[in-house]
């Protein structure tokens, strides 16, 4: 733990610097506006999900609940009959915006402190600043951005839609990497 107390001011400030920078990403250019569409005749969607009652989670249809009958004849004809997706659902009620940044927050000093401790260890007090620059932003941006890959490759999600998450989280990583480098301890 001697590695919190040596980097304690770079993590918040790293922190600090993301929400600010994501802050920006959503509010001022909004490049991920448009991901999201909405449904052409949603009054008759969200009347038919109603009576189901679903819990919040993630649903996928159609579904097999195993390998074996994915591949059975009624399944390949329901996938090809479509649709075919999933559904995140969410619990009702207005989001709460509030509890989401604060998560949001949380994260971001957790992946400081995970990346400080990774440089903390491999570095060591002294560092210079191009080095913990790169330690710190590599691992940053594998944290902010490359978990949307996944996203892409098994649910759905558009390249197009990764691609500005990968930007996103790569200026999440130079604004985590600047303050690790700037802040660093010194031998």
């Amino acid at each position: 733990m001697q590695f919190l107390s040596a980097l304690w001011m770079p993590i918040v400030v790293a922190a600090v610097l993301v929400f600010v920078v994501s802050s920006l990403v959503h509010m001022v250019f909004k490049w991920h506006a448009k991901e999201c569409r909405g449904l052409s005749d949603e009054g008759r969607v969200l009347d038919a999900l109603r009576p189901q009652r679903l819990a919040p989670g993630m649903y996928m249809f159609p579904h097999a609940p195993s390998m074996k009958e994915m591949c059975t004849p009624e399944m390949t004809a329901k996938y090809q009959q479509g649709p075919v997706g999933y559904l995140v659902m969410l619990p009702n009620g207005t989001p709460n915006i509030g509890k989401s940044l604060l998560q949001w927050f949380v994260f971001t000093l957790l992946v400081g402190a995970f990346a400080g401790y990774v440089a903390w260890h491999a570095l060591g007090a002294g560092a210079d600043y191009l080095a913990v620059f790169r330690v710190t932003g590599t691992l940053a941006w594998m944290a902010y951005g490359f978990g949307e890959v996944t996203a892409s490759i098994w649910k759905g999600q558009t390249w197009g839609s990764t691609a500005l998450f990968l930007f996103d989280g790569l200026l999440y990583a130079l604004a985590t990497a600047g303050a690790f480098g700037w802040l660093w301890p010194q031998a």
